[in-house]
């Protein structure tokens, strides 16, 4: 994990779910998932917005041309947790399509509009990943 990730997580944890800088402000989770190759657990920083039924999330990696790992961790292992303010969730992760997928994308880029920006840097679909209470 990367020392800007790991300072995002202690600062998170320090401050029920808060963190100042980029994120301040913005709903942050810490998303858990479990290494596709290493089994290792993993937790990911990342912004999310509630929709109804869960909480969307999205594999933008700041435009990038391909995927993040935690996209690949969840396509392997949909089953995660996730810490969301002082509380932790255990969820399930599905890719979202067609209508479902564009609305919760616009209301993103509407509310954030840096996920604009990573969308216009890339040749690839971000895809919008929708965490549901695990039954």
């Amino acid at each position: 994990m990367s020392d800007w990730n790991d300072k995002i997580i202690e600062e998170f944890r320090a401050n029920d779910g808060r963190v100042g800088g980029n994120f301040e402000g913005a709903p942050l989770l810490l998303l858990h998932t479990v290494g596709a190759r290493t089994g290792q657990e993993r937790v990911h920083p990342m912004m999310y917005q509630q929709v109804d039924g869960g909480y969307a999330v999205f594999a933008s990696k700041g435009g990038a041309p391909t995927n993040p790992d935690w996209y690949h961790n969840l396509l392997a292992s949909p089953r995660v947790k996730a810490e969301i303010g002082t509380g932790t969730v255990e969820l399930v992760a599905r890719v979202t399509e067609g209508e479902e997928r564009d609305r919760i994308w616009t209301a993103q880029k509407a509310a954030y509009p840096g996920f604009a920006d990573y969308e216009s840097k890339t040749d690839r679909q971000i895809p919008v990943v929708l965490l549901e209470p695990a039954a």
